[in-house]
């Protein structure tokens, strides 16, 4: 049977589209090895059906998921932890430490998401998180290494995008599950010349000097591939590297030349449109200008709130 939300990569990999906001926006990973399985992102609360369907797919039964694993406590990448753990009966949540408490009692997370989405958007296609029992949660500081049936992972402290934000390499398919610190790559928006990147700087965190450390850090494990959330896997990775910092240090350039300006939020949008416009562009993606537009105005939207927030500490 064809299940068009399900790609299957190599390594025991397949990427799940949670069916977030629109089809391939957001993905969650299930990861198979000798019998168990971990779920690398959860989608949103609204969205935990599909990650279900994805493992009764592939014959996975809830007792042999072990762990869940969020790259960071962002709605679309955690929202739906607390409703997973309700399902896998050994599971446990692996989170980065200055995570783990948004999880447990995710009011303040929830309170910060509305004040960036509105409450209505964020009912409707989100649902909200559902609370995570304490004694299910494992602290994963940089360094912290799991091991899923004789698989190793292993966690890096990679700020930039969040704070809270870790990234996991994974020895076998020598690639990383980035989150957002690898930026996001629309397969819509492929070429010729492969994947084209952007990065993401959603409220509240952006810090390009940490950005670019954690991209050093990536490539001195010289990976092979990167899992993305938004959307799928990219190769090409030393390369896709050096494009996402030159965006990086353009976001920062528009930012501070648009700082003093008034109507700053309605400019820096602008400016960040017609930045992925004209990169797309050199890049011939073959969507029409049109299509792009739709398909990049909720990032931008919400890169500009993110450089908004970044510019009040300048």
């Amino acid at each position: 049977m064809i299940t068009p939300h399900l790609t299957s990569l190599p390594f025991g990999i397949t990427c799940i589209d949670t069916g977030l906001i629109r089809p391939r926006m957001a993905a969650a990973y299930l990861l198979q090895h000798n019998g168990k399985a971990a779920i690398i992102e959860t989608g949103a609360t609204s969205t935990v059906p599909r990650v279900l369907n994805a493992l009764r797919n592939r014959d996975v039964a809830a007792e042999d998921v072990l762990y869940v694993i969020p790259t960071h406590v962002h709605l679309d990448h955690a929202g739906g932890a607390g409703a997973l753990l309700r399902e896998f009966p050994n599971a446990r949540m692996i989170v980065h430490p200055r995570g783990a408490r948004h999880l447990i009692d995710p009011a303040k997370l929830w309170a910060g998401s509305v004040a960036v989405y509105g409450e209505q958007k964020l009912e409707q296609a989100y649902g909200r998180p559902v609370p995570v029992a304490e004694e299910r949660v494992v602290d994963a500081p940089d360094g912290f290494e799991l091991d899923i049936a004789g698989r190793v992972l292993r966690f890096l402290d990679t700020p930039g995008h969040a704070r809270h934000h870790f990234s996991v390499y994974d020895d076998m398919s020598r690639g990383f599950f980035s989150g957002d610190t690898f930026g996001i790559s629309y397969r819509e928006t492929d070429s010729a010349q492969g994947a084209f990147i952007m990065p993401t700087t959603t409220p509240v965190q952006f810090d390009p000097p940490a950005w670019h450390a954690s991209l050093d850090r990536y490539l001195t494990f010289k990976p092979q591939r990167m899992f993305l959330t938004h959307f799928a896997m990219v190769e090409g990775i030393e390369a896709l590297a050096g494009h996402l910092r030159r965006a990086l240090d353009d976001y920062v350039a528009i930012a501070l030349r648009l700082k003093d300006e008034g109507a700053r939020f309605v400019k820096l949008k602008s400016a960040l449109l017609q930045h992925a416009l004209d990169g797309l562009r050199t890049h011939r993606c073959p969507l029409p200008e049109p299509a792009l537009r739709g398909l990049l105005d909720m990032d931008m939207d919400l890169n500009a709130q993110g450089l908004e927030v970044w510019l009040k500490s300048q």
